[in-house]
């Protein structure tokens, strides 16, 4: 009788072992499939992590996934990208927008300022604020 249990607890034991490896190896746990409240603690904790000057646009990509909002410019063959990241829930209306989010602005692929959504004064208003630290440069309208 106490092999016949022993057996099956080893068996049960195998069996879930691997159930876990399976679970591991094939079960993609991308950002883009979490429920929006998972997603909104992944998307601050990533981004209090990452590091300016060594994080780039490809990396934000695979790691954290598309963003919620995003915007583009090249001005004088410097790109700019700023990607907004859900990470604050304010209203329950469905829709996204920028006082929820962090936002990430890539200068020609490298990451540069992180800050809150609702910082984000005016459209385009952080890469005018990005052109003119240390330089004279005209700002953009």
């Amino acid at each position: 009788m106490n092999k016949k249990v022993i057996g099956r607890i080893l068996l049960a034991l195998a069996l879930y072992g691997i159930f876990v490896a399976l679970v591991v190896t094939f079960y993609d746990d991308s950002p883009d499939k979490m429920k929006w409240d998972d997603r909104e603690a992944y998307n601050r904790q990533f981004i209090a992590k990452i590091k300016l000057d060594k994080f780039t646009f490809e990396q934000a990509l695979t790691q954290i996934g598309s963003p919620d909002i995003t915007e583009a410019r090249t001005i004088d063959e410097v790109s700019y990208q700023v990607m907004f990241y859900r990470t604050q829930h304010v209203k329950s209306d469905g829709i996204t927008t920028q006082d929820e989010c962090t936002f990430l602005l890539f200068v020609n692929g490298i990451l540069k300022e992180i800050g809150l959504g609702d910082n984000y004064p005016e459209q385009w208003g952080i890469i005018k604020n990005h052109l003119s630290i240390g330089k004279n440069l005209p700002i953009i309208d």
